[in-house]
C-alpha cells in the first residue's frame, strides 16, 4: 500500500464522513472566530475614536503614523476575521464545505496574525505616549514574543508532539 493510500484510509479518531467532518470543523472554527472577532472589534472600535480626541493633535508625526498603521491593521484584521462568515454565506449549499472550511481556516489564521500586529502596534503607541522612554520597544517586543508563544508556539509544539510518530 502506498503512502497516499495509507493517508486516505487512515482513521482520524472519529468515524465520520468528509462532510460530517467538515460540519464539525466548521462549528469549531466559528466558535474560535467569535472569540477573536470580539477582541478585534472592541480594539478597532476604540482605535477609531482616538482621532477625535484633543490629544491626537498633540501626537508627534511618528505617533500619528503608528496610529494610522494601527487603524489599518485593525481594519484588515476585522475583515479577515469576518471573512469566514461571508465565505460560508456565499458558498452555502454548493456542496463545497470541506474546501470552504480550509479557506475559512486560512482567513482566520491571517486574521490572528493581523490581530497580533494590531495589538502590538496599539501597545507601542500607548506606551510611547504614556512613558516617552527608550525601553518601550523592548517591552513591546517582550509582549509580541509572549503572544507568539501563546498563539503559535505552544499550539505548534503540542501539534508536533502529539501528532507525529
Amino acid at each position: 500500500m502506498s503512502d497516499a493510500e495509507r493517508g486516505r484510509t487512515r482513521r482520524r479518531g472519529r468515524n465520520e464522513t468528509e462532510e460530517e467532518r467538515a460540519d464539525r470543523m466548521w462549528q469549531e472554527l466559528i466558535q474560535e472566530v467569535r472569540v477573536a472577532q470580539m477582541g478585534v472589534q472592541i480594539l478597532f472600535g476604540f482605535l477609531l475614536t482616538v482621532v477625535f480626541t484633543p490629544t491626537y493633535a498633540t501626537l508627534s508625526d511618528t505617533d500619528q503614523t503608528i496610529y494610522i498603521v494601527t487603524v489599518m491593521l485593525g481594519a484588515c484584521a476585522t475583515g479577515a476575521l469576518i471573512g469566514p462568515v461571508a465565505l460560508h454565506r456565499l458558498v452555502s449549499g454548493r456542496l463545497i464545505k470541506p474546501q470552504a472550511v480550509q479557506w475559512a481556516s486560512r482567513l482566520t489564521l491571517l486574521g490572528l496574525l493581523l490581530l497580533l500586529a494590531t495589538t502590538s502596534a496599539s501597545l507601542l503607541l500607548i506606551l510611547r505616549v504614556a512613558s516617552h522612554d527608550g525601553f518601550v520597544p523592548y517591552l513591546v517586543a517582550g509582549v509580541v514574543c509572549w503572544y507568539l508563544l501563546c498563539w503559535f508556539g505552544w499550539p505548534m509544539w503540542t501539534r508536533h508532539r502529539h501528532t507525529t510518530r
